[in-house]
């Protein structure tokens, strides 16, 4: 026979739900004074449980508008430890606690923000404490001691996370792997950090090796020390009122001490000399041109600009822990392209990419051939936006333009017998401009698999290498040193110029074969057997010399992801 449970069988397991979430509501407490050092303990003990499991139920939430970055893992690592305080012990600070404050005061020396680390609150309660000489207060309040012992553990933790990781989302290219830090890392450092007190030397081991990340992080400093919080005036571009932009301008230029006077209207040579002042102290292309570029620059606050480094550095966070020996290096914003090897820079070239309407896409790939002469064969995109329209108005575009109109079965088309004017957007017919000095590819190209349908090539307008700004293409990666790129790597796939000269790929080309082929201008496809790696990437800052530099955020990607990730920084 079964008996039908009792009413207090069934009220029990509810009413001790209940009571246990009654308790993780129950708010922090704004003040709990102990009399002695043991009761202080204790009450520590008991605050800290409190607040954690005030947190659990709020999102990270201690109150005071105080949020933990990672509460599980906090009230995890204060479970294993029962709740007792790690950063104190009986109203006076463990070894290792002034070094973490300081660390993170000092924090953007990594590029990092130190109101992420909890550090206003860290500091304001820090100071009550050691203001209470007498010993009667806030030295002796359990409240404080919990609230600034969790905030530690969580600001080291958040720490720890983004020098290693960053701030930044995977993306389409990234090629970090999150699963290097587990919880296990976060507990295995903060013990190595409470046994040690290493802290500089533990967080900087968690960084990237690159010499890019390196190189912005060695400058960070003086940056920083001749910074200010100064905002300037903002010049409007030319288009939308000239009068308005000349003066803004002179204006902008004198505070920035480019110029003596902002009263009385300075010759164009004066502002010209200024501007190219201007760009060269920040290292961007100098023609003493106030361009958009230029503008963009001007109208940036020396807080915008450690932003724009915070976030470069993140992006080397994206990388690869360790690089390959030898790869291509494109970085949009700075208009260069470099062929790396191991920890040098074998070749450096400009470049021209793509327009902000036809960006240069990053990706990452391998190099799988090289083609002399080659032929281009023009996107789709193109042919709608550019071709089709220009055919429109006269089919004699084409021969201008040394295009060939291919049909299905390969034959040439007459432009001009075609009906031009039945075709919206794309058209049944290949366009093809044939090789030679005229050809847009110029005469060598790169190829790399890739969804984009990019490469690196050589160009017929080579004096727009000249210009400062270089975003003109419509996409792909115009490379200025492209016979110094395409003969490095024929010596390097024949095993030349390396450590393993013994093995010669005799199938690789050599070099008189390709200078034969471009002698005799003949279109010839050239495979790389070894692994070259493509990187492009979009890097708005760089160190050199010690020194900070920037370079224009062509694509606003920076912009966009100050707001998404740094509005409030």
């Amino acid at each position: 026979m079964l008996r039908t449970p009792s009413i207090q069988a069934i009220l029990l397991p509810v009413i001790t739900l209940v009571m246990a979430a009654c308790n993780s509501e129950q708010k922090p407490v704004e003040k709990d004074i102990a009399v002695t050092p043991e009761e202080l303990s204790e009450k520590t003990v008991k605050n800290i449980r409190r607040e954690l499991d005030y947190a659990g139920g709020h999102n990270g939430n201690i109150g005071d508008s105080i949020f933990l970055s990672n509460p599980a893992l906090v009230s995890s690592l204060y479970g294993k430890e029962d709740f007792k305080p790690l950063w104190s012990e009986m109203a006076s600070w463990k070894t290792g606690s002034d070094s973490l404050v300081s660390f993170i005061k000092s924090s953007r020396l990594f590029g990092l923000f130190p109101d992420d680390y909890h550090s206003t609150f860290i500091n304001a309660i820090h100071d009550r404490i050691a203001k209470d000489t007498a010993g009667k207060t806030d030295s002796k309040d359990a409240a404080l001691w919990s609230r600034v012992d969790i905030l530690m553990t969580d600001a080291f933790l958040h720490l720890v996370k983004d020098i290693k990781l960053g701030r930044l989302p995977n993306d389409s290219v990234s090629l970090r792997r999150d699963s290097v830090v587990t919880d296990e890392t976060y507990s295995a450092k903060l013990t190595e950090f409470r046994l040690r007190n290493n802290i500089t030397a533990l967080m900087s081991a968690l960084e990237p090796k690159h010499q890019g990340y390196q190189a912005i992080k060695a400058s960070l400093a003086a940056f920083l020390e001749h910074s200010n919080d100064k905002e300037y005036t903002k010049v409007p571009p030319m288009k939308e009122n000239p009068a308005a932009f000349r003066v803004a301008l002179q204006k902008r230029l004198y505070e920035g001490g480019y110029l003596a006077t902002d009263t009385v209207m300075a010759d164009s040579a004066q502002v010209a000399d200024a501007v190219k002042a201007f760009q060269k102290d920040i290292g961007i292309g100098v023609d003493g041109q106030a361009g958009s570029g230029t503008l963009r620059s001007l109208n940036l606050t020396d807080h915008d600009r450690f932003v724009s480094a915070a976030i470069t550095m993140d992006r080397y966070k994206l990388l690869p822990e360790t690089m390959p020996e030898r790869y291509i290096w494109v970085n949009l914003p700075g208009y260069y392209m470099q062929l790396r090897d191991r920890d040098s820079v074998k070749i450096y070239s400009k470049i021209i990419c793509g327009k902000p309407q036809t960006r240069t896409p990053l990706l990452n790939s391998n190099l799988s051939d090289l083609v002399t002469f080659p032929q281009w064969t023009i996107p789709s995109s193109i042919i709608e936006k550019e071709i089709l329209p220009a055919a429109k108005k006269s089919p004699g575009y084409f021969a201008k333009k040394g295009f060939s109109l291919i049909d299905g079965n390969g034959d040439e088309v007459d432009p001009y017998e075609v009906d031009w004017s039945k075709y919206k957007k794309g058209i049944p017919y290949r366009v093809v401009q044939g090789s030679g000095d005229d050809n847009a590819l110029g005469i060598l190209k790169f190829n790399f698999p890739n969804k984009f349908a990019v490469y690196l090539h050589d160009t017929n307008q080579r004096y727009l290498f000249a210009q400062a700004m270089r975003s003109l293409s419509h996409g792909c990666v115009r490379v200025q040193q492209w016979k110094d790129l395409a003969y490095q790597l024929v010596r390097w796939d024949n095993g030349q110029d390396g450590e393993n000269e013994e093995e010669q790929i005799k199938a690789s080309p050599t070099e008189d074969s390709m200078s034969a082929w471009l002698e005799r201008k003949e279109k010839h496809s050239i495979r790389v057997r070894q692994k070259m790696p493509v990187y492009i990437r979009y890097f708005t800052c760089e160190g050199k010399n010690g020194k900070l530099v920037f370079f224009d955020d062509i694509y606003g990607e920076d912009r966009i992801l100050r707001q998404r990730y740094f509005a409030r920084k």
